[in-house]
């Protein structure tokens, strides 16, 4: 039988949905390669109202196209919000995201009754990371590793801790397990990944450096890159630590949310902006040339002229490499859903438009100041004949021509020229 997965949402998805993928691999199915597909894995993100009508939009193009097929709905829409999740009458199995090992059983059982599935069980106060292991990434150059899953911080406008948990963490000798076989598969970089990175072995007596280390020592592995950091777990002997690791990428996503301090108090973040700036600049010392990436709400509820303005003067100092800027979406089942001084639509547009222009701009001056320096990219993709793509060690995004192929290698490059959208650059011998 033939299955197609599609992933919504992080980088913690796209692993899950890899592992789904291979537990029914193993038990006899096998990929669809553009053909219709008899069992279709739609891995769903629930982090706004946009996700929402994503996983919706999805489910009835996948039913269109598929009309015989078994319809599966799974992640974080289901977990967070099940009786909406069983409303969506289009997919016939539908799973949480405490109970994959169901997958294929549901699925069987499904195939032999016809009877409609509904499958989440609540996520255990003090459950133990889900065992989830990967030997390949399909078509990919560089490889997810989840490393932990769950968030205990309850931010007010968020609805991930009840779509995911509490904090749980992939025990050390599990990853190390995984990144010795993803590093014989031939896997030259890993980003390690999680809900919230930074609280990795927290519940463990383990800390974050103590999984980059162990991915720095894989033979065959020479990048390490990390997912999306919460702030103010970097203190400064972290990041000497980190510094330590030669393989760790210098690129940082940390997590901003504002650039206003009353803005933050009120989304229950967990740091100010003046801390917030003493990381970054810790960071840069350490890691010279470093990438600092960011995701920035706007719209937040009771956000003020005055306090995005602070945000947007924020955001130009900081000098980010990439934002990811959206609006604030009001969630069922947080704090902030009925908070006073709702934005209309029309105020959320318009500094999403402000913020977009300002941080497009640090993005193209960062991409300038990379003009001259050399640097080592991995090559990802053809994008178009005899012109390559690939990332720098701080992910700046780099094309370059050739007469022999690259993809999958990491090579040095002359950075030439910068674009809007990333560099051009020229390959050195090697």
């Amino acid at each position: 039988m033939k299955v197609h997965v599609i992933t919504l949402g992080c980088k913690v998805n796209q692993y899950e949905s890899q592992a789904m993928l291979q537990q029914l691999l193993h038990a006899g199915f096998s990929p669809s390669m553009g053909e219709s597909a008899d069992v279709v894995l739609i891995n769903s993100c629930t982090v706004t109202a946009t996700s929402d009508h994503k996983v919706r939009q999805t489910l009835h193009r996948a039913r269109r196209q598929n009309p015989g097929a078994v319809i599966v709905l799974t992640g974080c829409m289901p977990q967070a919000f099940p009786e909406e999740a069983e409303a969506l009458t289009e997919a016939d199995v539908i799973l949480g995201n405490s109970n994959r090992g169901s997958l294929l059983p549901d699925i069987l059982t499904y195939l032999s009754t016809h009877q409609r599935i509904v499958d989440i069980v609540p996520h255990e106060r003090k459950g133990s990371f889900e065992p989830m292991q990967i030997e390949d990434f399909q078509e990919r150059t560089r490889a997810f590793i989840k490393i932990q899953d769950g968030c205990n911080r309850f931010c007010s406008y968020c609805i991930i801790p009840y779509a995911r948990g509490r904090v749980r963490s992939k025990p050390l000798e599990d990853l190390e397990r995984e990144l010795r076989l993803l590093g014989e598969r031939g896997f030259r970089e890993v980003v390690l990944t999680g809900i919230n990175l930074s609280a990795y072995g927290q519940e463990l007596d383990l800390h974050l450096c103590d999984a980059v280390e162990a991915a720095c020592r894989t033979p065959g592995i020479e990048r390490v890159r990390l997912g999306s950091l919460e702030p103010e777990q970097l203190s400064q002997p972290v990041i000497q630590r980190l510094a330590a690791q030669k393989k760790l990428c210098p690129q940082f996503h940390l997590s901003l949310q504002s650039g206003c301090d009353a803005t933050l108090r009120r989304m229950n973040r967990h740091y100010d902006t003046a801390e917030y700036r003493e990381i970054v600049r810790n960071l840069r010392a350490a890691f010279p040339n470093a990438a600092i990436t960011t995701d920035i709400m706007v719209g937040f509820a009771g956000e003020t002229e005055q306090e995005f303005s602070e945000s947007l003067a924020f955001a130009k100092e900081i000098g980010f490499a990439k934002v990811h800027v959206f609006a604030y979406s009001r969630r069922p089942g947080t704090a902030a859903y009925s908070a006073p001084d709702q934005l209309t639509k029309e105020i959320k547009d318009r500094r999403s438009k402000a913020m977009i222009e300002v941080t497009l701009g640090t993005m193209r001056e960062f991409f300038q100041r990379q003009v001259g320096q050399t640097a080592g990219v991995l090559f990802e993709r053809e994008c178009a004949p005899g012109v390559y793509e690939g990332y720098t060690e701080n992910y700046t995004p780099v094309t370059v021509s050739s007469e022999q192929p690259l993809h999958a290698q990491i090579l040095p490059v002359r950075i030439t020229s910068a674009g809007r959208d990333g560099c051009t650059g020229a390959l050195l011998s090697h």
